[in-house]
């Protein structure tokens, strides 16, 4: 049968076969889609693989680059200058903006002058270049490669901006000496990031990109070819030729003391510290040990936190962290120490928490007391002198050693010991049961950064907040070494901390032991200080503050030797002086006052004292004073028996004395020869009240 010709039927044929090729070109175009897509997420991949961990200063300075997969560094850019990026796309590809990430006529001159010759060209576009570094192909140049670049080229261009591109090229070219990137370029070869860089400085990098080992800017024709460029595509502008480094660290001064005391990041991070300021105070603490070194200064260190935040803004714990002499390799800002009196305002803070006041009255005189080495403790102030009755701002004020003993004795050594590891989370290096009385003579261990945190309490009235040293993250890497603040800890009612601030505040107070004249004196006001000396000398150390920082320094060596009569004003507080003097010229001075609204002052005698409004003043002034009629010798104290031997017996006013029943005199103090070895009772009576105190004392004959 003659099968009858359809027109119909054919035009339905050919409309499947349409139907047919638009399915199938449009399935081609999803699995070119998603092979683009594809090769995008592993340049993606392959671009963060080539990036460096970097460890940020506040304000965006690196301090540590750590090396990348290829073993450069990279300082990660996310900008690029405008300047830079006209100067950028000029040079390397002109029509950038217009191509979809190849340029198909430089492409075919390629490919004709790789079949002609079997040579490759330069025209890859800026894309091209990126997908280059990111396959890792810049040392194996051929037909193939070009062909992959191409292809990744075409997916990077389909999912990513212009501008994301230009940053990507940006991190990943290479300019020689493990230089990676622009950004790291501008650093290491003239030391300021590449947004500050000069137009003959943008030229230097440029220049660099042919040949980064030949024609760096440490290179000697650097020069030669950026003036070459500068006139093919800025010929409009001056070519300056800018000052280079010399040499560079991807490690910088102040990244010695975060990696000693243990701070890392597995990501790129910004820490707190302020890099520049701390190699100005790095400055000012080199500056006065060579002044002192004659006087056995060697090292030293620097703290600075924000009281309101708990940043750490600078961390010094050395000189010079490139020395390897004079224990410059050690950070003395995290090593204990002997503090000296700079423990007294925490001291004092409990103990008007237990009920003392500034005007409590105290008898500064010859104390002994009994300590668990087996031998007699005899408090002594610095200078050796005994000043009588005084109150306990005229005892903090002037640092008085004998009072401060006294004070720990009225707190309890348990009740201060709870208080040191429990409210401050105290770490001690020795059992406090070591320590007792020595705690109030300065011979407890701290190092600088926890005791510098401590003094936070009092700008921040009784509060203290852990310590913060990264931007944006609450990881503080256990630091402070010897406290374990997790939490905001309440540590005291803010009404004893502003008594506190009140007295180490008063400079007037401290002429006595300080003089009108001194370090510890600044054009600032409402300010607080404590000097602290180890004994010895060993150890010079002051602390202080405003509303706005907190300054600990710590002067001595790491040899743990004597220095020659330094004492804490004298030493560390000329460097906190020239610290204090730094910040206070500083945007971190914003005049944060202290305020003493809980306080009160009241008329008490010829005078004005610090207390609080519900004071019983009576009932404070007299809770230290004591009836004691006898002053020394003290009971069961023993003595060696020799010819012509001489004990002075000291009263507290004039009293009648006998000894063994027999009266001796009447005076203040008198003198008792015994002319044998044996017990004796020692009897003062007060002829007026008619109180009477014994004690008991041996004379021994020589072993």
């Amino acid at each position: 049968m003659t099968e009858i010709y359809s027109p119909k039927k054919k035009r339905g044929v050919g409309r499947v076969a349409r139907q047919y090729k638009y399915l199938l070109f449009v399935v081609l175009i999803i699995i070119l889609t998603m092979a683009l897509w594809s090769a995008s997420k592993v340049a993606d991949k392959r671009y963060q693989a080539l990036l460096s961990t970097t460890i940020f200063d506040r304000y965006g300075t690196p301090l540590s680059i750590k090396e990348n997969s290829k073993g450069h560094y990279v300082n990660t850019l996310e900008n690029l200058p405008e300047d830079f990026k006209k100067l950028l796309t000029r040079k390397e590809d002109k029509y950038f903006y217009y191509h979809p990430g190849i340029n198909l006529l430089s492409t075919i001159e390629a490919i004709y002058q790789y079949a002609r010759d079997g040579k490759t060209g330069g025209a890859s576009t800026i894309t091209q270049q990126l997908a280059k570094n990111l396959l890792r192909n810049e040392l194996e140049r051929n037909l193939t490669n070009k062909l992959q670049e191409a292809f990744y080229a075409f997916g990077i261009e389909l999912f990513y901006t212009k501008d994301e591109i230009l940053i990507m090229y940006a991190n990943t070219v290479y300019l020689g000496n493990q230089v990676q990137g622009f950004e790291t370029g501008s650093y290491a070869y003239f030391n300021k990031p590449l947004k500050e860089t000069s137009h003959g400085e943008q030229l230097s990098l440029l220049a660099t990109l042919s040949h980064p080992n030949a024609r760096n800017p440490w290179t000697e024709v650097n020069t030669d070819f950026a003036l070459a460029l500068n006139e093919r595509i800025a010929p409009e502008k001056d070519f300056i030729e800018p000052k280079k480094t010399t040499n560079y660290s991807f490690q910088k001064d102040s990244w010695f003391e975060l990696r000693t005391a243990g701070v890392t990041c597995a990501e790129t991070c910004y820490t707190t510290i302020d890099e520049a300021l701390t190699e100005k105070i790095r400055g000012v603490l080199n500056r006065h040990i060579e002044t002192e070194r004659d006087r056995g200064a060697r090292n030293g260190a620097i703290v600075v936190i924000d009281p309101k935040t708990s940043e750490i803004i600078a961390l010094v714990g050395t000189k010079n962290p490139k020395n390897t002499q004079d224990g410059d390799q050690i950070n003395m800002a995290l090593e204990p120490r002997p503090i000296g009196s700079t423990i007294k305002p925490i001291l004092y803070l409990k103990g008007f928490m237990e009920g003392l006041r500034p005007y409590s009255l105290v008898v500064d005189r010859e104390y002994k007391y009994g300590i668990a080495t087996g031998f007699p403790l005899y408090p002594k102030n610095y200078d050796g002198q005994y000043r009588g009755e005084v109150t306990l701002h005229e005892a903090l004020s002037n640092s008085l050693n004998v009072p401060t003993v006294k004070v720990l004795e009225f707190i309890g050594l348990n009740n201060f010991y709870e208080f040191l590891g429990g409210k401050l989370r105290f770490e001690p290096i020795q059992d406090y049961n070591s320590y007792q009385y020595g705690i109030a003579l300065g011979g407890l261990e701290m190092d600088l950064l926890t005791l510098t945190h401590y003094f936070t309490l009092f700008p921040k009235l009784g509060t203290l907040k852990p310590i913060r040293i990264l931007r944006d993250s609450a990881e503080n890497f256990s630091l402070p070494p010897q406290s374990n603040i997790k939490t905001e800890q309440i540590v005291a009612d803010e009404k004893f901390t502003q008594l506190i601030h009140a007295i180490i505040s008063d400079r007037l107070s401290g002429v006595d032991q300080f003089g009108l004249k001194s370090n510890l004196n600044l054009t600032a006001i409402n300010y607080g200080v404590k000097t602290g000396t180890s004994r010895d000398f060993h150890d010079s150390w002051v602390v202080g503050y405003t509303g706005d920082f907190v300054v600990g320094v710590w002067l001595g060596n790491t040899e743990n030797k004597p220095l020659e009569q330094i004492t804490g004003q004298s030493g560390a507080g000329a460097i906190w002086h020239d610290t204090m003097s730094l910040l206070l010229e500083s945007s971190y001075n914003q005049g944060t006052p202290i305020t003493s609204k809980l306080i009160t002052m009241f008329p008490i005698g010829d005078s004005n004292e610090w207390g609080l409004p519900e004071d019983i003043i009576a009932e404070h002034q007299k809770l230290m004073l004591e009836d004691t009629l006898i002053l020394s010798p003290y009971q069961n104290d023993a003595f060696e028996f020799f010819p012509g031997i001489t004990i002075p017996l000291k009263g507290a006013q004039e009293l009648d004395w006998s000894v063994n029943g027999k009266y001796l005199g009447t005076e203040k103090s008198i003198e008792f020869k015994p002319d044998y070895a044996g017990k004796f009772e020692i009897m003062a009576t007060d002829k007026n009240s008619g109180e009477r105190e014994i004690i008991l004392i041996s004379v021994l004959n020589p072993q």
